[in-house]
């Protein structure tokens, strides 16, 4: 006998809600961004309906803040802030979505969003700017200091056995035959390509650097 197909019964609190963006930048300079529109998605094949809440509804002005999705379908939330005071620069406020089916009460999941006032938009990009700087100095600094293992210790050991191989290693190399040397007495197997030897010999110069600095 065919039996009919049941829904399963859905968790409250537990249904994935897809939102986005996830997090809401308003800038005071810059009166465009005073309006953000949040899009709500239902992948589902049941309908929807959305509540949205704050922290602080004072501080903004949410349009449509219910309704219902249709099944694979989106809709746009707009949000305003109307409070654009140098107090709340920084003030971390928080958006939560919930949804339910359109015959339940029951929240069957929940989603924060978070928004943010900043000063200004150009500051918010020379911060990102000057933090991306501090990052490639930091990973300057480590690769450089990889080629120098005892440049932490209270006495200098010297170079290690490995760095001195590596040394030997890329010397012997850049003394091979290049390939295309019909005139060399060493087997075809061992003759390097010009790429190979501008990496021993860009490699060797890392390894004397690190030498020279113990």
């Amino acid at each position: 006998m065919h039996q009919q197909k049941r829904q399963p019964e859905l968790v409250e609190g537990n249904l994935p809600v897809f939102v986005f963006p996830t997090e809401l930048i308003f800038y005071a300079d810059d009166q465009s961004t005073h309006k953000q529109v949040l899009t709500l998605y239902n992948p589902y094949e049941f309908a929807l309906k959305f509540k949205v809440l704050c922290t602080t509804p004072n501080k903004y002005v949410v349009v449509d803040a219910a309704g219902a999705v249709k099944p694979q379908c989106c809709v746009d939330i707009v949000i305003r802030h109307r409070d654009v005071r140098s107090c709340h620069y920084g003030v971390i406020d928080k958006f939560r979505l919930q949804v339910s089916e359109q015959s339940q009460r029951k929240a069957l999941g929940r989603k924060e969003v978070v928004a943010t006032l900043l000063p200004s938009a150009k500051e918010q990009q020379k911060e990102e700017e000057e933090k991306r700087i501090k990052e490639h100095l930091t990973e300057s600094l480590f690769f450089e200091q990889s080629f120098q293992p005892g440049k932490n210790r209270t006495v200098s050991s010297g170079p290690s056995l490995l760095t001195v191989f590596l040394g030997v290693v890329c010397i012997a190399a850049l003394m091979l035959p290049t390939l295309g040397d019909v005139e060399s007495l060493v087997p075809l197997y061992l003759h390097l390509s010009v790429n190979q030897k501008l990496v021993a010999a860009y490699i060797l110069g890392l390894i004397t650097m690190a030498i020279l600095r113990t």
